[in-house]
This record gives C-alpha cells, structure tokens and sequence, in this order.
C-alpha cells in the first residue's frame, strides 16, 4: 500500500510519487549540476543568465527533496578546478550568486525544516562568502529534515588528500602509532556525518564523474539525464528516484542486496 502524497507537490510531482515505494527511497543522493552555460548559449544568453536560472532549478530541486523526505541531498556547485577554468568576472559573479541565494532562501529552508551545510575547502573563500555560510549554518542548525549540502570549493582528490593529512595530523598529536585503512579515511571524509551516497546524478548528458565524490560514490547507482541543470527540477528528481527503484543493487557481490539494508546512519 502506497503512503499518502506529501503536501505541497505539484500536480506532475504528486502523479509520479504515487508510482513509488518510500520506504525504497535513496538516503542520500548528490548531483551534479551541469549545463548552465549550454543553456545559455543555446539562446544566445551570457553564461551568468544560466547560472541564475539554474538557482531555480536548486530551489525547486530542493524544495521536492524536502517534501518527500529524502534524508540528504548534496549540490556539487563550484569546484578547486572551476578557479582556474573560469573567468574571474565568472567566479566573482557565483560568489555573490551564493550570498543572495542564501540569504533569500532562508525562509524557505526554514518552513521546509532544511539544515544548511556545506563541504570542500571553504574555508579559502572570501571572507563575506565564509561569513554568510557560517550565517546558513547557524539559521538551519535547529531543523532536523533533509540535509542540504552544498560542495564548495570541492574536489575529490582534494578530500582524499584531506582526510589523510587528517587522520596522520591526530595520530601525531596523540603519539601514537597508526594506520590508514578504508574505515579511517571514510571516518575523516567531508561527508562522514552524512548517510552512504545511494544515488548520483548527472545532468547535460556527460558521462564522467568531474572529480566529484569519488569515494562516496564507489558503489552509488548513477543516473545521467539529458536535461540542462536549468531545466532540472522536482520532476525529474522523482523520475531519477524511479530509475534508481529499478536497479538490483550488488555492492560487487552475486546476491542482490535490498535498498532497505544497505544504508548507513
């Protein structure tokens, strides 16, 4: 038997739900958001156009997630490469892009019971970027629904090295001997307070995972959608979602294993 529709879900959203099984529902799923700048240049728009429409795409991306449930969702948004790879005029203009994002959202990430949080190397933004994170993270920190994660400043290369120098810094601090296996650097990732990653996105069509969430995603189901990030929206989330309860699960073994028994906390 089906569990009721959410409030809140449009007329499309509400139809493909219905065709669901919540309790098969990925706990966490992260996408890349890919195809801004296609989407502007296939109406001879400015990149910055499609960036600011792909802030729609976010939001109504979201604001699904939120409604249905999903434990966490992860946004991949700018990463280590993107500083060397765009104009400078670009980057500066996400930059303010986030801060007017977080600052007008923040209503609705607190009637949609959303927790702000953020992961890369943030800490080498600017510091009215920092600040008005800091400032999302403390607003949201009381809302217990989805985990809504923004990948700033990102690089899975990047958090591999990270979780290393992490985990070698706290074995010297402590004079102790110490060893570095798999369950130690999944302990010191960026994500370890997040569930395992179930289902990773891609929009544009590209068949790569751009540095992103390399370990997480080791066993993570990919889907790869057509669509541009600015068309992107709860929708085709739920149509992933779908996708996603279609797949036989093996984690590299024979035997299939049930979505209900592999997630973590």
């Amino acid at each position: 038997m089906r569990a009721s529709i959410p409030a809140g879900l449009g007329h499309k959203e509400a139809e493909l739900y219905s065709r669901l099984d919540p309790a098969r529902f990925p706990r966490h799923i992260a996408i890349i958001m890919d195809g801004n700048g296609r989407w502007a240049k296939r109406r001879h728009l400015p990149r910055i156009a499609g960036h600011r429409s792909g802030v729609f795409a976010v939001r109504n991306t979201v604001q699904c997630a939120s409604r249905i449930g999903l434990p966490a969702l992860t946004l991949y948004a700018f990463s280590v490469e993107n500083w060397l790879r765009r104009p400078k005029s670009e980057t500066s203009f996400l930059m303010g892009l986030l801060r007017r994002y977080l600052k007008i959202e923040m209503s609705a990430f607190q009637e949609n019971n959303v927790r702000v949080q953020f992961i890369g190397r943030w800490r080498e933004l600017p510091q009215e970027v920092q600040d008005r994170m800091d400032w999302a993270i403390a607003e949201t920190a009381h809302n217990t629904g989805l985990i809504l994660t923004f990948a700033i400043n990102y690089g899975g290369r990047s958090e591999i090295v990270d979780a290393v120098k992490a985990i070698v810094n706290k074995s010297r601090s402590n004079g102790a001997h110490f060893e570095i296996d798999e369950e130690k650097i999944d302990q010191n990732l960026y994500t370890s307070h997040l569930p395992e990653l179930d289902l990773l996105i891609r929009t544009s069509g590209e068949m790569r995972l751009s540095n992103f969430l390399l370990w997480q995603a080791a066993y993570s189901e990919i889907y790869v959608t057509e669509s541009l990030w600015p068309d992107f929206s709860g929708v085709k989330l739920l149509e992933a979602i779908a996708e996603f309860q279609k797949r036989e699960r093996r984690f590299g073994g024979i035997e299939t294993v049930p979505h209900s028994t592999v997630h973590t906390a």
